[in-house]
């Protein structure tokens, strides 16, 4: 369905390390059982987060927002809450439009996907990761296809989101491994976090970003429906661990200092997301200085 949109930008709360969203759809196809976002439906009367939502006037918006001599060329999200490069993208080609309007503003952005589509945009994300920081992050859970094909049924394959890591990281692109969420009793194993770290090794990442399951609201119940759908063995288990939105503090304790932190310091992955966003704006702010010289 087609919608037109007020405003291109959400402004945020926070600054760091992001102030604003940029989302061209509502809704999202890869209908991952954790998503979050499917609350976001609600807003329009709609309970079916697959149905998807196409903002026509986006890429007009964006460029009057971009044009403001109040923008202040800050970091802006991409794909936070649906995933701007789904299937849908293959027929609009928002994208180009809005890395296009990217360059030529300068803005730094920072795009996040579960497809393998973004290498369409390769060129132009080049280009703009030439004169300020851009960073490309998978969000990748699992290296086991059956279990994948069930929580993110119509994602990349992990190894293509790899794929798609190695390739950014021939530009000036910073990349990022996004383990999250990491689902207790389905993603949480040594063998998985470690088969993880070896494939994040290999792509050269420059930081993973760890995260454990949470839910709440409609996802909650999704997530549950889902569990005794799919894993019914394990909906005992999963009731006692989730208590609350979040998992058990001392199974998270444990998750992180016996498992994830030391095979991220054993393959030698950095845990640091702003540093690479430092060391670019730094550098880019620099040479605006100069070239205003």
């Amino acid at each position: 369905m087609n919608i037109t949109c007020s405003s291109a930008l959400t402004k945020l709360r926070r600054k760091i390390p992001y102030g604003w969203d940029l989302n061209i759809y509502r809704g999202c196809t890869h209908n991952c059982a954790y998503c979050y976002a499917r609350y976001s439906h609600d807003y329009l009367g709609e309970d079916d987060f697959t149905n998807i939502f196409v903002k026509t006037n986006i890429a007009e918006q964006l460029e009057k927002e971009l044009s403001d001599p109040s923008w202040k060329r800050e970091v802006i999200n991409i794909g936070g809450v649906t995933d701007s490069y789904q299937s849908i993208e293959k027929e609009h080609q928002i994208m180009p439009e809005v890395l296009k309007l990217l360059i030529k503003h300068k803005t730094p952005a920072i795009i996040s996907t579960k497809s393998d589509l973004i290498l369409r945009d390769f060129d132009l994300i080049a280009q703009l990761a030439d004169i300020t920081y851009v960073n490309i992050a998978s969000t990748i859970t699992t290296m086991d296809e059956n279990i994948r094909i069930k929580i993110e049924p119509n994602g990349s394959p992990s190894t293509d989101r790899f794929k798609i890591l190695k390739e950014f990281r021939n530009t000036n692109a910073s990349v990022g491994l996004h383990t999250m969420p990491i689902i207790p009793l389905l993603t949480d194993s040594r063998e998985n976090i470690e088969n993880l770290c070896i494939e994040a090794k290999a792509a050269n990442v420059h930081y993973m970003l760890p995260g454990v399951l949470y839910l709440r609201g409609v996802t909650r119940k999704y997530f549950f429906d889902f569990i005794k759908t799919k894993f019914p063995d394990k909906c005992n288990a999963f009731t006692e661990l989730y208590q609350t939105g979040g998992a058990d503090k001392t199974y998270k304790e444990v998750l992180y200092s016996e498992i994830v932190n030391p095979l991220r310091e054993k393959y030698g992955i950095s845990n640091s997301y702003m540093k690479p966003m430092r060391e670019k704006l730094k550098i880019s702010d620099t040479l605006d200085q100069i070239v205003s010289q």
